[in-house]
């Protein structure tokens, strides 16, 4: 039984194309290696179609399309490989919800995103076991089922305006009940 030849098309920014081919195309070969599927890249234009019809897993266009997307959206083909794994997800803000379309409020709650030095984006990091990367006006995060939650709530609070300190709380109490759950109370 032959697969349906539905390709998928995924839309990534123009100067994000060369870190998905990558250099000397590796990082293309590697994703088509990887998930048996084939990528064609139209450099112009950003939009990058996906073949799953020589991959064995039922699950590998969504994976490849999820691996293009976040490489897209800023993330190094590192992070976006852990996509490769059934347990990661990719989750996706857009920044416009928050705050219009107005690109001084975008940079100003991106801004308050990252933190001084880096340091909100890191804690929110560090306590949920996310990647998160900040690229135009979204805000990508991969990470697995739990972490992810927590991580895209704590990036919609501080994109809703709530105050760093709430955050941080938030985050705290969320690690505390992970932990506990851990040793079953």
């Amino acid at each position: 039984m032959e697969k349906s030849v539905a390709m998928k098309h995924v839309k990534i920014p123009k100067d994000r194309v060369g870190v998905l081919i990558g250099p000397d195309g590796k990082t293309k070969g590697h994703i088509e290696r990887r998930l048996g599927v084939r990528l064609l890249i139209d450099s112009e234009e950003g939009e990058v179609e996906v073949d799953d019809r020589t991959s064995e897993d039922p699950l590998a266009q969504i994976k490849a399309e999820n691996v293009v997307r976040a490489i897209g959206r800023g993330f190094s083909p590192q992070n976006a490989a852990k996509l490769y794994s059934d347990d990661y997800y990719l989750e996706l803000l857009d920044i416009h919800e928050f705050t219009g379309k107005n690109k001084d409020h975008v940079r100003r709650v991106t801004g308050r995103l990252v933190g001084t030095g880096g340091k909100t984006r890191k804690l929110i990091e560090d306590l949920t076991g996310c990647k998160i990367s900040i690229y135009g006006h979204t805000v990508a995060i991969i990470g697995e089922i739990d972490g992810l939650a927590i991580a895209k709530e704590a990036c919609s609070m501080i994109l809703s305006g709530s105050e760093h300190a709430s955050v941080y709380r938030y985050l705290e109490n969320k690690r505390r009940e992970q932990r506990l759950a851990e040793f079953g109370f």
